[in-house]
């Protein structure tokens, strides 16, 4: 683990894998332990350096003040766009999970240099807010359950972890995993006040950030490979949403993982990480 500077910031990031190999630039859904440990395994020992990193606000990188977030998400992918720079090794695939896909999107629009290909697992092409007309939206069972537990007391580790599980329990997820990932995310969190934990564990930062003007239309306008990843039983962002990527971006290929939700599960790590080779 090691702090990059990169467009004026602080960068959290970890490597796996050979430095000199081809880089897979790995945007955190909220922090990079959305990505599997796992899978950036697999991606190394596929011959590629697998950079995972934590966007503003999150584990290890600059941390001001997630309720008032003084950026937008065009920033975050400069961000990305910066970071490739700073790694090197000339253009970089980018992959994006949740959250971190819009970023991942947005990246590949504004700075199309940067990067080789392009990976958007579990995502949508609007946010935040409700989607277009014709997106699919939360599940509005999932989501009544999920706003219905009870926040936990931030300061508590266990509580933390608990709550996730609980969600993971509603979203489709292996609530043990979750647990552990929140447990994690945690012990990586700078400080225990609400808003700031809170953006580590649930990415409230993109309720508040700006995501003006809407990218959708471009979409066809993104010319590197690209792979979409999504969970048949995604109740937070369901499948139709990933499929509209597919359709919209040219050549994408839509890789839909049958026993999936938000998370990418272990049993899908090998078909997510040959896909990820494949494509480059």
């Amino acid at each position: 683990m090691t702090t990059v500077h990169a467009n004026g910031i602080a960068l959290g990031v970890e490597s796996f894998g050979d430095d000199a190999a081809p880089l897979v630039l790995l945007a955190g859904g909220t922090t990079m332990l959305s990505w599997p440990d796992a899978l950036c395994e697999r991606l190394a020992a596929g011959g590629r350096r697998a950079v995972r990193y934590d966007l503003r606000d999150s584990g290890e990188s600059t941390t001001t003040d997630p309720g008032a977030p003084a950026y937008t998400l065009r920033d975050l992918a400069a961000d990305a766009a910066a970071l490739v720079d700073a790694l090197g090794g000339g253009p970089a695939h980018l992959a994006g999970i949740g959250v971190g896909g819009t970023v991942a999107q947005v990246a590949a629009l504004d700075r199309p240099g940067a990067f080789s290909a392009l990976t958007l697992v579990g995502t949508r092409a609007v946010a935040p807010g409700p989607p277009d007309d014709d997106l699919p939206d939360h599940d509005r069972a999932a989501m009544t359950r999920l706003f219905a537990l009870p926040m936990p007391d931030w300061a508590d580790r266990e509580a933390v972890a608990e709550f996730a599980a609980a969600g993971a329990g509603i979203l489709g997820d292996d609530p043990a995993a979750a647990r552990a990932v929140a447990a994690r995310v945690w012990d990586r969190t700078p400080g225990t006040a609400p808003p700031v934990q809170m953006a580590n564990q649930m990415g409230m930062v993109f309720s508040a950030l700006d995501c003006a003007p809407r990218w959708r239309e471009r979409l066809p306008g993104i010319e590197v490979p690209t792979l979409v990843v999504h969970g048949r039983h995604d109740r937070f962002f369901p499948l139709g949403n990933g499929e509209a990527l597919a359709r919209e971006i040219p050549g994408a290929r839509l890789l839909v993982l049958e026993e999936a939700a938000t998370a990418i599960p272990d049993a899908a790590v090998e078909e997510v990480a040959a896909a990820m080779l494949a494509l480059g």
